[in-house]
């Protein structure tokens, strides 16, 4: 162990199997893990079902499950300006001294801070995303087994499959359709 704490950013729409794997390639490393929940103010469309709170519980029940301790969950706003961006994560999450994330512009702006980034390949791309997650949830198609199932027990727990099968038919690329009431 080299002491120490890594920052894993993703929206976790749902949490599934290949961010448990990434945790616990992370932890090989790293003594601690910051797993912050991106996007932390939308919920209730279809690109972003899950609210905060719930990707809070997901993240907590599955790494408890794993027996994985050694965390942090802090739920991370949008700023909508990149500029001010790091320096709103760094003033929400505790001390971290790399980030590990995919996203060519977190890369980008964490980088631009002077900070260590590690872009490690995905794992399972093809069938390990949140979009491919909530797919399946919303065609009826075996998405259990892409989760932890502590994750699938609380989706179920909390009418997750009906959210992603209603959300979806009201969401566009930009959120609500216009005639709708937010």
């Amino acid at each position: 162990m080299t002491g120490s704490r890594a920052l894993f950013i993703g929206r976790f729409q749902p949490f599934h199997n290949g961010h448990l794997a990434r945790v616990k390639e992370i932890l090989e490393t790293n003594d601690e893990i910051i797993l912050g929940i991106g996007s932390a103010q939308y919920s209730h469309t279809g690109e972003n079902p899950f609210t905060a709170g719930e990707r809070y519980e997901m993240i907590k029940r599955a790494l408890d499950d794993e027996g994985i301790h050694d965390y942090h969950i802090v739920p991370i706003p949008d700023t909508h300006v990149h500029s001010v961006w790091v320096s709103h994560i760094r003033s929400l999450v505790p001390h971290f001294d790399v980030v590990v994330t995919n996203s060519d512009l977190v890369v980008r702006l964490f980088r631009e801070h002077g900070l260590k980034v590690l872009s490690p390949p995905l794992v399972d791309r093809a069938r390990l995303s949140g979009t491919e997650v909530r797919e399946r949830i919303l065609k009826g198609k075996g998405w259990e087994a892409l989760v932890p199932p502590a994750v699938a027990g609380y989706i179920k727990e909390i009418g997750g499959v009906e959210r992603i099968r209603e959300t979806h038919k009201y969401s566009t690329p930009y959120g609500t359709r216009e005639n709708d009431v937010e």
